[in-house]
């Protein structure tokens, strides 16, 4: 099991990294949907290949012949392509940190209510006032790390600064029915790989589709003013994704919609703070607080408690 939470971190870890590397690539191509549609298709190819070393038989017409084509192929990629688009949506609207935080919270109560009621093939677990407690430590943890003094706290007082807010409390709810799609995908399939690049294609589909819509154009410049020359590296964001997305299909199944949610956040948000800490991927310097010292501490009694409990 304690192989599992370190997967899991390790797959929260990569995200940071996968983001940076499409913000630097969006400067190339004027566009952040072409950009998350290069990434995508980095995906889906190299998932190809590995499909092909250790899955061949998912090529062949036979391996079709016994499946069923139901929602579970579709709704995985498209959920990921709408929580992308909700983000870029919300952060400019609510700023990097309550994006955060509104968006997490939704994650998490959207893992527990699968969880509880074993919506798309999950594991029932019962829900307990230990574990409301330990959803209250993970949200306080949460605000305390993405707490800014400077926010303006006026604008969240309007009409429209509200309905953004709920819509991203609904965007939250992706990842988690997401995971939990591409997991029970995944046990149709026989495969947590062939699953990921089902995700992957169809989330391909859909951003190209974005692209021609909203950007006209599939132009990429190959030198930028500040950043230089356009790197192979730049290309490899989609690799992290897979990383990430295959991770959450493996988990699943054994830690459930919740936990497995909270254990990727948490690895996320350990390498922001490393990443802040050092100045890291051309970031300015941002030292590790009490403040958030506070947080990281109240969101692992929280997952303890949601574990134990």
């Amino acid at each position: 099991m304690f192989l599992l939470y370190c997967l899991g971190i390790i797959a929260g870890m990569v995200l940071p990294f996968q983001t940076s590397i499409n913000s630097r690539l969006s400067l190339y191509t004027k566009s952040s949907f072409y950009a998350s549609t290069i990434s995508f298709a980095t995906g889906t190819v190299f998932l190809i290949f590995l499909n092909l070393c250790i899955n061949p038989h998912v090529f062949t017409p036979h391996f079709y012949e016994s499946q069923s084509f139901n929602y579970l192929w579709f709704c995985g990629g498209l959920l990921g392509v709408i929580f992308l688009t909700g983000n870029l949506l919300l952060l400019p609207r609510l700023g990097a940190s309550l994006t955060v935080v509104i968006t997490v919270a939704g994650q998490i109560i959207m893992g527990i209510i699968i969880d509880t009621f074993g919506f798309f093939g999950a594991n029932v677990e019962s829900f307990t006032w230990l574990k409301a407690l330990g959803i209250v430590l993970l949200l306080f943890g949460i605000i305390l790390m993405n707490y800014v003094r400077e926010q303006n706290t006026t604008s969240v007082q309007n009409t429209n600064t509200r309905l953004w807010l709920i819509l991203g409390f609904c965007f939250g709810f992706c990842p988690p029915v997401q995971t939990a799609i591409n997991s029970a995908l995944g046990k149709q399939l026989h495969s947590s790989f062939m699953a990921s690049l089902v995700s992957f294609a169809v989330g391909t589909i859909a951003l190209f589709m974005l692209t021609l819509i909203f950007n006209r154009s599939l132009k990429m410049t190959k030198h930028h003013k500040q950043q230089g020359r356009l790197k192979p590296v730049y290309f490899i964001g989609g690799l992290l994704g897979v990383v990430f997305v295959t991770t959450n299909i493996i988990l699943m199944p054994h830690l459930g919609a919740a936990l497995t949610t909270i254990i990727v956040m948490l690895g996320q948000m350990l390498m922001g703070l490393i990443i802040d800490h050092f100045g890291l991927l051309g970031t300015h310097v941002n030292k590790v607080t009490t403040r958030k010292i506070i947080g990281i501490t109240a969101i692992l009694v929280g997952i303890i408690i949601l574990r134990l409990f």
